[in-house]
Parts: structure tokens; C-alpha cells; sequence
């Protein structure tokens, strides 16, 4: 049995920077490495402390997307501002969102250990919900006993 909820949550915007993910969406080790190397770029370069500079609170999210039949990946912070450097605006609607916590030693590990769980069981054992596309999100909320922890957050409707 996975540990999961669904919650209600209003709608909000993420501010985000974002790459294309080119390998194929079952090839979670390609996903993987290209994942991890663009986080590796955004805070290196500085993008991330620039986002994190107009963020409203001190989550960062990792936003998965479909735009245009192509699989995007965001770094991203909620704030009403935008920036330069910004490559989306993503909304997420007012409804019910099925929420994957957990904690690891880093927020990759988090993101990819939140991202399993919730695609490769909670999605499958939530009977009367169903994901049906949009953005989805793991939410890094701080640090803890030394572990990063935080939340996955799918935008779900009713079966």
C-alpha cells in the first residue's frame, strides 16, 4: 500500500526554466541523466538563485509537462513576477491533486524516488481518481535530520 492523498488545492503559477527531455519518454535512465544534468546547468549558471530571488515561498519545483508533443522539464519557483530568463509560465488548476510525500539525501534523489512511486503505484492504486495529463510537479519544502523532503503533486479528476 502506498502512502498517498489526494488534497484540494487552488490554482497557482510557477515561474519556470526549462529544457526539452529528448529521450524516450519509457527510458527512465535517459530521463534520469538528462534530468540531473540540467539541474547541474541551472544551478551552476546562477538560474536557479534568479528564480529563487522572485519565489513567493522556499519550495523549488521540478515540473514535468507535455507542450507541443514534446516532453519538457522546468526548474521553477510560485511567484506572480516573471523574468528574462523564464522559458514558461505554468499553470496549475484549482482541483484535486494526488500528493506523494517523502524525504531523501538530495533533491534529485527525492524527485526521482517521489516521481517512481507516485506513476509506478499510487496513480494505479487510486481507484477513483485518474491522471489525465497537464503539468505535475515534485515540490522540494526544506531540509530536515539532514534529508531534503517534500512532496509530488499529480492534477487528478474523478473516475
Amino acid at each position: 500500500m502506498t502512502n498517498y492523498t489526494i488534497e484540494e488545492k487552488d490554482s497557482f503559477t510557477v515561474l519556470g526554466i526549462g529544457t526539452e527531455l529528448k529521450s524516450d519518454y519509457t527510458d527512465y535512465a535517459g530521463i534520469t541523466k538528462e534530468k540531473a544534468d540540467f539541474w547541474h546547468a541551472v544551478k551552476e549558471d546562477g538560474k536557479l538563485d534568479t528564480l529563487k530571488a522572485v519565489a513567493t515561498n522556499d519550495y523549488i519545483f521540478a515540473v514535468n509537462e507535455a507542450v507541443n508533443n514534446k516532453m519538457m522539464h522546468y526548474a521553477g519557483v510560485m511567484t506572480k513576477e516573471t523574468l528574462p530568463e523564464a522559458t514558461r509560465v505554468i499553470q496549475f488548476p484549482k482541483g484535486e491533486y494526488l500528493v506523494v510525500k517523502g524525504e531523501a539525501k538530495t533533491a534529485e534523489e527525492l524527485s526521482n524516488t517521489l516521481t517512481g512511486i507516485a506513476f509506478g503505484q499510487a496513480l494505479a492504486e487510486a481507484k477513483n481518481v485518474a491522471y489525465v495529463g497537464g503539468p505535475n510537479t515534485t515540490v522540494e519544502m526544506g531540509q530536515r535530520n539532514g534529508l531534503v523532503f517534500g512532496e509530488m503533486w499529480i492534477p487528478v479528476v474523478r473516475k
